[in-house]
C-alpha cells in the first residue's frame, strides 16, 4: 500500500475488475492509455493477473487509486511496467475524468516514482507520452522528468521522458 496526502494506492486485485472496466472503458481515459482501444473483459482480467504476478515476483505492478475520506471507489490507477519489455520501468497512470484538474494524477504518479526509487532502488524511471496528451505531458514535467527522444506511435509521435534516482545521483557525485 502507498499513501499520499489525499490518496490510498493498493495493488490491483481481481475484486477491482468491475470498477477498472468502467474506468478504462471511458473514451477520455482509453484515448491515450490504450490508443483508443476498448478493452475486453478478458484483457482487463489478463492485465490484473499480470499485475498480481509482477507484484509477487518483482514487487511492482499497478495500484488502484482511491481518495482518502472518499466513498472507497476506484478513481484511477498508477503503476510501473517494463517499457517495451525492456529492463527499465515506466510510470503509467489513469484517472477518472470527474477527478481531472485536481493534481491527483501527479500525486499518484509521484508516489509510484518514489516507490521505484526508494523501495526498488531503480536508477531511473521512464514515461512514454503521446505528443497530443497535454495533460500527461504536464504531469511528467511536474515530476521533474525530462524528454530524451521521440518515437513513432499509434496516435502520432510519442515522447520518452526520464527521471534519474536522486539518491543514486548523489552517491555517484
Amino acid at each position: 500500500m502507498l499513501r499520499t496526502g489525499r490518496l490510498l494506492l493498493s495493488p490491483l486485485h481481481a475484486g477491482d475488475r468491475d470498477e477498472l472496466s468502467r474506468l478504462w472503458r471511458k473514451p477520455e481515459v482509453r484515448e491515450f492509455l490504450f490508443d483508443g482501444e476498448t478493452l475486453s473483459d478478458e484483457r482487463i482480467v489478463e492485465l490484473i493477473t499480470q499485475s498480481e504476478k509482477d507484484f509477487a515476483t518483482a514487487n511492482f505492478g499497478f495500484w488502484a487509486v482511491r481518495e482518502i475520506g472518499g466513498d472507497g471507489s476506484l478513481i484511477g490507477t498508477a503503476g510501473l511496467r517494463r517499457l517495451d519489455d525492456g529492463p527499465e520501468l515506466e510510470v503509467v497512470y489513469s484517472l477518472d475524468p470527474a477527478c481531472w484538474g485536481r493534481g491527483l494524477a501527479g500525486e499518484a504518479a509521484a508516489a509510484v516514482v518514489d516507490y521505484a526509487f526508494e523501495v526498488l532502488g531503480v536508477g531511473r524511471v521512464l514515461a512514454e507520452i503521446d505528443e497530443g496528451n497535454t495533460a500527461s505531458l504536464a504531469v511528467v514535467e511536474r515530476l521533474g522528468m525530462r524528454p530524451f527522444e521521440t518515437v513513432p506511435g499509434v496516435l502520432g509521435p510519442m515522447i520518452h521522458f526520464a527521471l534519474a534516482n536522486p539518491g543514486q545521483v548523489a552517491e555517484t557525485e
